[in-house]
Protein backbone atom coordinates (compact mmCIF):
# COMPACT_ATOMS: atom_id res chain seq x y z
CA UNK A 1 0.00 0.00 0.00
CA UNK A 2 1.02 3.37 -0.61
CA UNK A 3 -0.26 7.21 -0.27
CA UNK A 4 0.81 10.08 -2.49
CA UNK A 5 -1.03 14.19 -2.41
CA UNK A 6 -0.61 16.54 -4.94
CA UNK A 7 -2.14 20.24 -4.27
CA UNK A 8 -4.88 21.97 -6.16
CA UNK A 9 -3.99 24.83 -7.73
CA UNK A 10 -5.93 28.60 -7.81
CA UNK A 11 -5.69 28.77 -11.56
CA UNK A 12 -2.51 29.99 -12.92
CA UNK A 13 0.29 32.79 -12.09
CA UNK A 14 0.77 33.59 -15.48
CA UNK A 15 -0.19 31.86 -18.54
CA UNK A 16 0.12 32.96 -22.16
CA UNK A 17 2.22 33.41 -25.04
CA UNK A 18 5.57 32.58 -23.91
CA UNK A 19 9.32 31.70 -25.14
CA UNK A 20 7.44 30.49 -28.44
CA UNK A 21 4.01 28.46 -27.52
CA UNK A 22 1.05 28.58 -24.86
CA UNK A 23 2.77 28.05 -21.55
CA UNK A 24 1.43 28.65 -17.60
CA UNK A 25 2.59 28.92 -14.28
CA UNK A 26 0.29 26.93 -11.73
CA UNK A 27 -0.72 28.86 -8.32
CA UNK A 28 -0.54 25.64 -6.46
CA UNK A 29 -2.10 26.35 -2.60
CA UNK A 30 -2.58 23.88 0.57
CA UNK A 31 -5.50 21.72 -0.38
CA UNK A 32 -4.72 18.16 -1.85
CA UNK A 33 -6.14 15.14 -3.57
CA UNK A 34 -5.05 12.19 -1.70
CA UNK A 35 -4.67 8.75 -3.36
CA UNK A 36 -4.62 5.70 -1.90
CA UNK A 37 -2.83 2.42 -3.82
CA UNK A 38 -3.32 -1.63 -2.97
CA UNK A 39 -3.12 -4.36 -4.64
CA UNK A 40 -7.21 -5.22 -5.27
CA UNK A 41 -9.96 -5.34 -7.43
CA UNK A 42 -10.53 -1.93 -9.17
CA UNK A 43 -13.42 -0.01 -7.49
CA UNK A 44 -16.56 1.25 -9.72
CA UNK A 45 -16.36 4.93 -9.13
CA UNK A 46 -12.86 5.52 -10.00
CA UNK A 47 -12.13 9.10 -10.62
CA UNK A 48 -11.40 10.26 -14.51
CA UNK A 49 -8.00 9.06 -15.93
CA UNK A 50 -6.61 7.70 -12.83
CA UNK A 51 -6.89 4.29 -14.44
CA UNK A 52 -5.50 5.44 -17.66
CA UNK A 53 -2.43 6.96 -15.93
CA UNK A 54 -2.28 3.31 -13.99
CA UNK A 55 -1.94 1.54 -17.66
CA UNK A 56 0.62 4.64 -19.01
CA UNK A 57 2.87 3.47 -16.01
CA UNK A 58 2.99 -0.14 -16.85
CA UNK A 59 3.51 0.84 -19.92
CA UNK A 60 6.03 2.52 -19.41
CA UNK A 61 8.14 0.49 -17.18
CA UNK A 62 7.03 -2.73 -19.70
CA UNK A 63 5.02 -4.73 -17.45
CA UNK A 64 1.80 -6.47 -18.59
CA UNK A 65 -0.73 -4.30 -18.92
CA UNK A 66 -2.49 -6.93 -16.86
CA UNK A 67 -1.51 -6.30 -13.90
CA UNK A 68 -3.58 -3.08 -13.64
CA UNK A 69 -6.83 -4.98 -12.80
CA UNK A 70 -4.96 -6.02 -9.72
CA UNK A 71 -4.46 -2.50 -8.76
CA UNK A 72 -7.10 -0.62 -6.38
CA UNK A 73 -7.34 3.58 -6.71
CA UNK A 74 -9.01 5.24 -3.42
CA UNK A 75 -8.93 8.83 -4.04
CA UNK A 76 -10.07 11.12 -1.67
CA UNK A 77 -10.58 14.85 -2.88
CA UNK A 78 -13.02 17.32 -2.08
CA UNK A 79 -11.21 19.98 -4.61
CA UNK A 80 -13.99 21.61 -7.01
CA UNK A 81 -14.02 20.16 -10.89
CA UNK A 82 -14.26 22.30 -14.06
CA UNK A 83 -13.41 25.55 -12.36
CA UNK A 84 -9.81 25.76 -13.22
CA UNK A 85 -8.24 24.51 -9.56
CA UNK A 86 -6.41 21.48 -11.68
CA UNK A 87 -8.54 18.79 -9.72
CA UNK A 88 -7.50 16.17 -12.72
CA UNK A 89 -4.20 16.90 -12.70
CA UNK A 90 -4.07 16.36 -8.34
CA UNK A 91 -5.94 12.89 -8.90
CA UNK A 92 -3.67 11.69 -12.26
CA UNK A 93 -0.17 12.62 -10.13
CA UNK A 94 -0.70 11.18 -7.35
CA UNK A 95 -2.47 8.29 -8.38
CA UNK A 96 1.05 7.83 -10.86
CA UNK A 97 3.17 8.58 -7.44
CA UNK A 98 1.71 6.42 -5.07
CA UNK A 99 1.23 3.17 -7.98
CA UNK A 100 5.16 3.72 -8.19
CA UNK A 101 5.87 3.97 -4.56
CA UNK A 102 3.17 1.25 -4.48
CA UNK A 103 5.60 -1.20 -6.77
CA UNK A 104 8.57 0.16 -6.15
CA UNK A 105 9.40 1.44 -9.41
CA UNK A 106 11.31 4.90 -10.38
CA UNK A 107 9.25 7.84 -11.31
CA UNK A 108 10.81 11.31 -11.81
CA UNK A 109 8.94 14.58 -12.11
CA UNK A 110 10.04 14.43 -15.86
CA UNK A 111 8.78 11.22 -16.60
CA UNK A 112 5.58 11.90 -14.63
CA UNK A 113 4.76 15.14 -16.67
CA UNK A 114 5.36 14.11 -19.76
CA UNK A 115 2.70 10.82 -19.39
CA UNK A 116 0.26 12.86 -17.72
CA UNK A 117 0.19 15.13 -20.84
CA UNK A 118 -0.44 12.37 -23.17
CA UNK A 119 -3.79 12.14 -21.23
CA UNK A 120 -4.87 15.64 -21.28
CA UNK A 121 -3.39 19.15 -20.72
CA UNK A 122 -1.67 19.30 -17.46
CA UNK A 123 -0.63 21.65 -14.42
CA UNK A 124 2.31 22.53 -13.65
CA UNK A 125 1.38 21.63 -9.76
CA UNK A 126 2.96 18.44 -10.46
CA UNK A 127 6.54 20.24 -9.79
CA UNK A 128 8.41 20.51 -6.33
CA UNK A 129 9.07 24.41 -7.48
CA UNK A 130 6.60 26.93 -9.07
CA UNK A 131 7.60 25.95 -12.58
CA UNK A 132 6.77 27.65 -16.35
CA UNK A 133 5.27 24.17 -18.22
CA UNK A 134 4.18 23.95 -21.55
CA UNK A 135 1.14 22.29 -20.51
CA UNK A 136 0.08 20.65 -23.98
CA UNK A 137 3.67 19.02 -24.90
CA UNK A 138 5.01 18.88 -21.74
CA UNK A 139 8.80 19.94 -23.64
CA UNK A 140 9.45 22.76 -21.34
CA UNK A 141 9.67 23.13 -17.69
CA UNK A 142 11.61 25.97 -16.31
CA UNK A 143 11.81 26.51 -12.60
CA UNK A 144 11.22 30.01 -11.09
CA UNK A 145 13.89 29.23 -8.19
CA UNK A 146 11.89 30.52 -5.06
CA UNK A 147 8.46 31.14 -3.24
CA UNK A 148 7.37 34.21 -1.78
CA UNK A 149 5.52 33.89 0.91
CA UNK A 150 2.01 34.32 -0.58
CA UNK A 151 -1.52 33.68 0.92
CA UNK A 152 -4.77 33.40 -1.69
CA UNK A 153 -8.28 34.42 -0.99
CA UNK A 154 -9.58 32.04 -3.29
CA UNK A 155 -13.15 33.09 -4.34
CA UNK A 156 -15.10 30.04 -5.94
CA UNK A 157 -17.73 30.94 -8.50
CA UNK A 158 -20.51 28.27 -9.67
CA UNK A 159 -19.76 28.43 -12.91
CA UNK A 160 -18.13 25.41 -14.64
CA UNK A 161 -15.74 24.96 -17.92
CA UNK A 162 -13.61 21.98 -18.58
CA UNK A 163 -10.38 21.85 -19.88
CA UNK A 164 -11.03 20.25 -23.20
CA UNK A 165 -14.08 23.05 -23.90
CA UNK A 166 -11.42 26.07 -23.46
CA UNK A 167 -9.19 24.20 -25.69
CA UNK A 168 -11.70 24.16 -28.22
CA UNK A 169 -11.92 27.99 -28.22
CA UNK A 170 -10.05 30.24 -30.81
CA UNK A 171 -7.31 31.33 -28.99
CA UNK A 172 -4.09 32.02 -30.86
CA UNK A 173 -4.90 35.52 -32.07
CA UNK A 174 -4.96 36.77 -28.90
CA UNK A 175 -2.52 34.73 -27.26
CA UNK A 176 -0.21 36.28 -29.93
CA UNK A 177 -1.43 40.05 -29.12
CA UNK A 178 -0.76 39.56 -25.18
CA UNK A 179 2.98 37.62 -26.05
CA UNK A 180 4.93 40.46 -24.62
CA UNK A 181 2.55 41.08 -22.05
CA UNK A 182 3.32 38.18 -21.05
CA UNK A 183 6.82 38.29 -21.42
CA UNK A 184 6.74 40.84 -19.33
CA UNK A 185 5.10 39.17 -16.49
CA UNK A 186 7.22 35.83 -16.97
CA UNK A 187 9.94 38.62 -16.49
CA UNK A 188 8.55 39.91 -13.27
CA UNK A 189 7.82 36.31 -11.89
CA UNK A 190 11.13 35.32 -11.91
CA UNK A 191 12.76 38.23 -10.46
CA UNK A 192 10.05 37.76 -7.95
CA UNK A 193 10.73 34.29 -6.64
CA UNK A 194 14.60 34.96 -7.38
CA UNK A 195 14.56 37.91 -4.70
CA UNK A 196 11.60 36.41 -2.81
CA UNK A 197 9.23 39.55 -3.26
CA UNK A 198 5.54 38.64 -2.95
CA UNK A 199 4.69 42.17 -4.31
CA UNK A 200 6.48 41.44 -7.76
CA UNK A 201 4.31 37.98 -8.00
CA UNK A 202 1.33 39.94 -7.71
CA UNK A 203 2.26 42.41 -10.68
CA UNK A 204 3.57 39.58 -12.44
CA UNK A 205 0.26 37.90 -12.11
CA UNK A 206 -1.63 41.12 -12.42
CA UNK A 207 -0.44 41.43 -16.03
CA UNK A 208 -1.23 37.82 -16.87
CA UNK A 209 -4.90 38.04 -15.50
CA UNK A 210 -5.72 41.04 -17.48
CA UNK A 211 -4.76 39.92 -20.81
CA UNK A 212 -6.72 36.49 -19.90
CA UNK A 213 -9.76 39.22 -20.01
CA UNK A 214 -9.25 38.94 -23.88
CA UNK A 215 -9.98 35.14 -23.61
CA UNK A 216 -12.13 34.34 -20.52
CA UNK A 217 -13.36 37.35 -19.10
CA UNK A 218 -14.57 37.54 -15.78
CA UNK A 219 -17.35 39.81 -14.53
CA UNK A 220 -16.85 43.09 -12.65
CA UNK A 221 -13.29 42.25 -13.48
CA UNK A 222 -12.26 45.93 -13.01
CA UNK A 223 -14.29 45.84 -9.76
CA UNK A 224 -12.27 43.23 -8.51
CA UNK A 225 -8.70 45.41 -9.04
CA UNK A 226 -10.71 48.27 -7.90
CA UNK A 227 -10.47 46.56 -4.41
CA UNK A 228 -6.79 44.79 -4.99
CA UNK A 229 -5.80 48.95 -5.01
CA UNK A 230 -8.30 49.74 -1.92
CA UNK A 231 -6.88 47.16 0.24
CA UNK A 232 -3.45 47.31 -0.61
CA UNK A 233 -3.17 43.96 -1.92
CA UNK A 234 -0.42 42.57 -3.78
CA UNK A 235 -2.55 41.37 -6.70
CA UNK A 236 -5.00 38.99 -8.31
CA UNK A 237 -4.66 36.06 -10.37
CA UNK A 238 -7.25 34.05 -12.43
CA UNK A 239 -8.00 30.67 -13.92
CA UNK A 240 -7.02 31.14 -17.46
CA UNK A 241 -9.22 28.31 -18.56
CA UNK A 242 -11.86 28.62 -15.46
CA UNK A 243 -14.11 30.49 -13.35
CA UNK A 244 -11.71 30.82 -9.79
CA UNK A 245 -10.40 33.87 -8.88
CA UNK A 246 -7.20 34.64 -6.09
CA UNK A 247 -6.83 37.80 -4.25
CA UNK A 248 -3.46 37.41 -3.64
CA UNK A 249 -2.35 38.59 0.07
CA UNK A 250 -0.55 38.59 3.50
CA UNK A 251 -2.90 37.34 5.94
CA UNK A 252 -1.03 38.71 8.65
CA UNK A 253 -0.54 42.18 7.32
CA UNK A 254 -3.63 42.50 5.37
CA UNK A 255 -7.50 42.75 6.99
CA UNK A 256 -8.96 39.16 5.40
CA UNK A 257 -12.53 40.56 7.31
CA UNK A 258 -12.27 43.76 5.41
CA UNK A 259 -11.72 42.31 2.16
CA UNK A 260 -14.72 39.57 2.54
CA UNK A 261 -16.80 42.90 3.39
CA UNK A 262 -15.68 44.47 0.74
CA UNK A 263 -16.87 41.56 -1.44
CA UNK A 264 -20.40 41.71 -0.25
CA UNK A 265 -20.48 45.53 -0.50
CA UNK A 266 -19.34 45.61 -3.86
CA UNK A 267 -21.77 43.03 -4.82
CA UNK A 268 -19.14 40.78 -5.89
CA UNK A 269 -20.57 37.88 -3.91
CA UNK A 270 -23.28 37.23 -6.87
CA UNK A 271 -20.42 36.14 -8.93
CA UNK A 272 -17.99 33.94 -5.93
CA UNK A 273 -20.37 32.97 -3.40
CA UNK A 274 -17.69 31.05 -2.06
CA UNK A 275 -14.05 31.57 -0.82
CA UNK A 276 -11.37 30.31 1.38
CA UNK A 277 -7.99 31.48 2.40
CA UNK A 278 -5.28 29.24 1.16
CA UNK A 279 -1.31 29.24 1.38
CA UNK A 280 0.55 29.50 -2.48
CA UNK A 281 2.69 25.87 -1.41
CA UNK A 282 6.05 25.14 -4.29
CA UNK A 283 3.88 22.31 -5.52
CA UNK A 284 4.84 18.73 -6.04
CA UNK A 285 3.62 15.34 -5.20
CA UNK A 286 4.19 13.94 -1.44
CA UNK A 287 4.76 10.49 -1.01
CA UNK A 288 2.88 10.04 2.14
Amino acid sequence: MAQAACPASCGEIIQGWILGSEKLVSCPVDWYSSVEVTFGAPRADERPQTRAIVRQLLAHWQLPARLSQNIRIDCRSTIPVAKGMASSTADIAATAVATAHHLQLPLDEKTLAQLCVTLEPTDSTLFSQLTLFDHNTGETHIPCGGLPHVDVLLLESPLTLTTADYHRMARQQALLENAHALDKAWQKLQRACQENDAALLGEAATISAIASQALLPKPEFNTLLGLVERCGLYGLNVAHSGSVVGLLLDSSRHDVAEIRWCLKEKGLLAHWPKDYLLKMVAGGVRER
